[in-house]
């Protein structure tokens, strides 16, 4: 199959480079006026910031086939799902757990147990992220520098190394440390509290995706709940300044300058405006923008922005919004998310327990974006929202939790359980072929990947599911 190359900014060019810039990287320059050796903390500071910014690059990939966004040009690859190549995202993963290798290591040296354990639930999540798009991928042999081709891991063993990563990460967070993380931790600023919070969240999602395996145990994804996080204030994510604007208000403002991107898909709108569901959502106008009629209207996915002009008949990303603003975080994981997990895997056990932890989750979003506390009430008062604990379903589950993953990669794992089955959801127009009127389950291995290391490779198609996607 055709691959269409999708690189921004950077060509990726494959591990091979990496490891052999890693190894020049980490080789201690005998100039002391010119270090090279790189510290735990400075390890910490990229670790950090790059894994926000992972999030952030695999939301941009999929946000499209969870019909967030839609392209404003017809049949573009986005939209009508095509085999890109994601080769700098592959590179930025592979490129954040070499310095997390690094950084364990490093760490357990001087006994700098709270870097190391936080490295580790670090690794844990760029591990899970790259694992739930790709499928098979290098692990075990990618960060000992003896072989450039390394052998592909299987999928579902690599998640049993993801939980392992998160359980001596707690460990090590609960344990004794030589040094204090502080500033060099763009996430919790060294409150390992919230790291063990944060860790024990990432349970709770890993877990989850397990539900329809013979590795489920809603018992132990409702402990790790319990764990977790307590409130919104604890909320994983990477706030962005005036020199390094988050990437979705850079994306706005591109649109705004006509280099056309963030519109939104007529699914999404139709969600929230009252088309699909009676009740109207007053976090619509928080999320997205307005035509120049105060209107909003999608674009539908795969169809393009047909003859409207490039600018004010279509909702688009704008600027200043929640998601969108220079300063704004990019999110990791949520207080709001973890409430839906809670209601998924309560379910069928406690099924007051999951109807509360619903709306729980419904509130915690509303409040992240400021909707005022009466159109909070309002909204919960309509009865598609609150339709009682004996009405009450698992589709209302993933209705209300892809609201509250706008944007977020994690959506797309929801997407694949759910098969789709949101709401008047539809394939886009001009759907890719290959695809036999179904939707994507997973993304082709990088151009650069199947170049380097193609006899390890795996064959796969994009109908081809994770593990975890059981039909």
């Amino acid at each position: 199959m055709k691959i269409i190359n999708r690189t921004k900014g950077i060509v990726a060019i494959g591990l091979v480079f990496m490891v052999l810039a890693c190894d020049s990287y980490l080789d201690v320059n005998e100039n002391p006026n010119n270090p090279q050796d790189a510290p735990i903390s400075g390890l910490m500071i990229n670790s950090t910031y790059e894994s926000a910014l992972n999030v952030y690059r695999i939301g941009d990939i999929v946000s499209n086939y969870v019909q967030y966004l839609a392209s404003p040009n017809p049949a573009s690859a986005s939209d009508t799902m095509e085999p890109v190549s994601n080769n700098n995202t592959w590179f930025s993963l592979y490129n954040v757990m070499t310095d997390l290798t690094v950084l364990i290591d490093k760490a357990e040296e001087q006994g700098a147990g709270h870097y190391q354990g936080a490295a580790e639930v670090l690794m844990a999540l760029n591990l899970g992220m790259t694992v739930d798009i790709f499928g098979d991928i290098p692990f075990s042999e990618s960060f000992n520098f003896e072989t450039v081709t390394p052998k592909y891991d299987a999928d579902q063993e690599l998640y049993g190394v993801v939980m392992n990563y998160l359980d001596i990460g707690i460990s090590h967070l609960n344990g004794e440390t030589t040094a204090t993380m502080g500033s060099d931790d763009f996430i919790y600023q060294g409150d390992v509290a919230k790291w063990l919070a944060f860790a024990n969240m990432l349970k709770a999602r890993y877990m989850i995706h397990l539900k329809n395996t013979g590795s489920y145990s809603s018992e132990e994804v409702l402990a790790s709940v319990d764990n977790g996080f307590q409130s919104g204030d604890d909320n994983a994510g990477v706030n962005f300044f005036e020199q390094s604007i988050n990437p979705w208000a850079e994306v706005a403002r591109d649109n705004a300058d006509l280099l056309l991107g963030g519109w939104i898909s007529e699914q999404f709108i139709q969600a929230l405006d009252g088309t699909s569901y009676n009740t109207v959502d007053p976090r619509l106008p928080l999320m997205v923008g307005a035509t120049d009629d105060g209107q909003y209207i999608g674009t539908e996915n795969g169809a393009g922005r047909g003859d409207a002009p490039e600018q004010g008949a279509r909702s688009t990303l704008i600027e200043g919004q929640y998601y969108t603003s220079v300063t704004s975080p990019i999110l990791i994981a949520t207080y709001s998310e973890q409430k839906f997990i809670e209601a998924e895997a309560a379910f069928a056990t406690d099924k007051s327990r999951s109807y509360q932890a619903y709306l729980d989750g419904i509130v915690a979003h509303m409040n992240m974006l400021g909707v005022p506390q009466t159109d909070i009430d309002t909204y919960l008062a309509g009865p598609d929202v609150s339709m009682g604990e004996s009405a009450f379903t698992l589709n209302d589950i993933f209705k209300e939790k892809w609201v509250a993953l706008f944007l977020h990669p994690e959506s797309w794992n929801d997407a694949r359980r759910f098969d789709y089955q949101y709401e008047n959801f539809t394939l886009p127009a001009n759907l890719n072929p290959d695809l036999s009127g179904q939707f994507i389950r997973r993304l082709p291995y990088p151009d650069s990947e199947t170049s380097r290391n193609g006899n390890n490779v795996p064959e796969v198609t994009l109908l081809d599911r994770i593990f975890w996607d059981t039909e």
